[in-house]
């Protein structure tokens, strides 16, 4: 399979119009247009039945200690794990491009609604929900895609991978709300190709992309 972006070149900076989060001088950030990047595959294999797109940053810190701390700096050295950005599944099998802004266009507070989305899909709750929870002004269930916005300190750089995978099923058994891992468990033994873009970003003034 192949996998193109007119929003995204591969390895290669995130526009904060992509971005939940951009850099802000005074207030280290402020919120990005955060709209969902184009992207259009082609040369599904033969019994791709319907896509399932993934977004993960591989590069979030295993602990928060540091996170977005006045005088502190997140290590790169620390231990990362993955943070889902964006899990669609159960796109039809003639589905086969996302227009930049289709499936979201603005920072919603609270999370978008889900899982039920276009063209018959179905969408995750990213890891924004888990972060958030704490937060009387933005906590909810975030569906569908929400974009970068690392640690503001974080002397690491962050990489977003933007996966399509080719399924031999038309409807994924998940019920209910799923987050990535869930849906990467329920791809398991179904996927018969797959492409990936992988776009880089920070909002440390102190590291160089």
């Amino acid at each position: 399979m192949q996998l193109t972006s007119t929003s995204l070149t591969d390895n290669q900076p995130i526009s904060g119009d992509f971005a939940f989060c951009t850099p802000d001088p005074a207030h280290h950030v402020c919120l990005g247009r955060n709209h969902n990047p184009q992207l259009a595959w082609s040369g599904a294999p033969a019994g791709t039945r319907s896509f399932a797109i993934i977004c993960h940053d591989p590069d979030v810190p295993s602990r928060g200690d540091d996170v977005n701390q006045e005088g502190r700096t997140v290590p790169a050295s620390l231990p990362r794990i993955d943070f889902f950005h964006w899990v669609l599944v159960d796109l039809p099998a003639s589905v086969v491009e996302v227009a930049e802004g289709e499936f979201s266009n603005s920072v919603t507070p609270r999370g978008k609604p889900g899982p039920t989305s276009l063209h018959g899909a179905r969408q995750g709750i990213n890891d924004y929900t888990g972060w958030f929870a704490s937060d009387g002004d933005m906590s909810g269930d975030y569906h569908g895609y929400d974009g970068p916005c690392p640690p503001w300190n974080d002397e690491r750089i962050h990489h977003y991978v933007f996966t399509v995978f080719a399924l031999d099923i038309e409807h994924l058994p998940l019920e209910g709300k799923f987050g990535g891992q869930q849906a990467r468990d329920a791809m398991a033994g179904h996927i018969v190709g797959q492409a990936s873009i992988t776009g880089i970003y920070t909002l440390n003034p102190n590291v160089q992309l």
